[in-house]
């Protein structure tokens, strides 16, 4: 190779491409990361909200998905959330538990995109930006992309982290993958995760007037008998967050949770007062208060907007002494035993990751190398491990970009 060639070619200058190429560049590797966007990070930029949800304190194996979830056993246990939190600490990065295990920055994200920078700086990496591949080439001794500037680049390792489909307008692609498979790498179905979900007309006109209104609830799945698992676990999931009724169906934390391992076609069951067993509350309020109106007997444990909707819907009025059993115990089902099918979700226009990906029994779960195709590594939201909400994702991109980082 010539002298302008370099030791590793990373795509992707996210969270688990600038962790490669920081970890490879300190154990003195020549490295250049590649990316199109004008910025590193965007995804960092954007999450939690501008401050970053950089990792959860629970992360581990059970908060994952994928046909094989025990395949990211290995880099969680190696390079830990605790591992990371060391570097933010000495970063001098203040952050706060929110809720959950949930880590964020006290400031803004662009806090920790600056730290990784800064660290692939030290490092000695060569970021370029604004850059694209056209075309990538394995050579005997390596590879080598032909990029949008007209240029090619020459590396003994090729390092494919540029995520997935969720959020294009951030530039996001399926490149990643496409050119797994150009190297007859095995693909799994893919499809948005972590993603509002929506209903048909009739569902939302009958729940109009409720966008906006939040509340604490759990939320199901139970994966239907002869249903395709497709990484999915058997039995019932169950997540109890934030639920938020939209103009288009539901979102909020626990839907998107839900959302990972729902499938169209099959129902989801809502709880709406998950500390309240609503039915033997009902009886004992109307004893109590016979003479007290439903809606505001309901307001009491649900927003007032969801109340006067879930009396309507029943076409309930007047007092509670008036309604018989029967009527509260279609109340509490309502309340506590809600099943509704979504007709789908709003894709990965909103979606924050994308499930599926590289399939793992290609990759060594050591290193992240592909199997067969030597030199080749495969990190981050491109390969199908996918996790929960809260942090569980960047921990996963610190992770096997760390680990492939200690070969490459």
């Amino acid at each position: 190779m010539s002298s302008t060639d370099v030791d590793v070619l990373i795509v992707g200058a996210g969270a688990a491409g600038m962790m490669a190429a920081i970890e490879a560049g300190r154990r003195g590797r020549s490295v250049r990361i590649i990316d199109h966007a004008r910025a590193p990070g965007e995804k960092i930029r954007i999450s939690g909200g501008g401050r970053c949800n950089f990792t959860n304190l629970g992360c581990g194996p059970h908060a994952f998905l994928g046909r094989n979830p025990r395949f990211a056993t290995s880099a969680l246990k190696r390079f830990t959330q605790q591992d990371f939190i060391k570097r933010v600490d000495q970063a001098g990065i203040a952050w706060h538990e929110k809720t959950l295990g949930q880590l964020f920055c006290d400031d803004s994200a662009k806090q920790i995109i600056r730290m990784l920078t800064d660290q692939m700086r030290d490092a000695g990496v060569a970021l370029s930006l604004g850059l694209s591949v056209d075309r990538v080439t394995r050579e005997a001794d390596g590879f080598v992309l032909s990029l949008s500037d007209g240029t090619t680049q020459r590396g003994r390792s090729l390092v494919l982290a540029t995520g997935g489909k969720s959020i294009p307008k951030m530039g996001a692609t399926d490149w990643a993958l496409d050119t797994a498979r150009a190297f007859d790498l095995a693909v799994t179905e893919t499809r948005p995760a972590l993603v509002p979900l929506t209903f048909e007309p009739g569902f939302l006109s009958r729940w109009e007037g409720l966008s906006g209104v939040s509340v604490e609830a759990e939320v199901a799945h139970t994966l239907p008998k002869g249903a395709p698992r497709t990484g999915r676990p058997t039995g019932t999931t169950r997540f109890r967050e934030g639920l938020l009724f939209t103009h288009r169906g539901l979102s909020g934390p626990s839907i998107l949770q839900i959302s990972s391992y729902w499938r169209e076609g099959e129902a989801i069951r809502l709880d709406l007062v998950p500390e309240v067993a609503t039915f033997d509350w009902l009886k004992a309020q109307k004893q109590a208060e016979g003479r007290r109106q439903v809606t505001t007997i309901l307001s009491r444990i649900v927003p007032q907007r969801l109340a006067e909707r879930i009396a309507a819907h029943h076409g309930l009025s007047g007092n509670m002494a008036d309604l018989p059993d029967k009527v509260l115990a279609r109340l509490a089902e309502q309340l506590n035993q809600w099943t509704v099918t979504p007709v789908g979700s709003e894709g990965y226009r909103t979606a924050e990751v994308m499930l599926g990906g590289v399939d793992t029994a290609e990759l060594d779960q050591t290193t992240m190398e592909a199997r067969r195709v030597p030199g080749l590594f495969i990190i981050g939201e491109a390969v199908d491990i996918t996790g929960w909400l809260g942090g569980y994702n960047f921990q996963w991109a610190w992770s096997s970009g760390w680990a492939a980082g200690q070969v490459v």
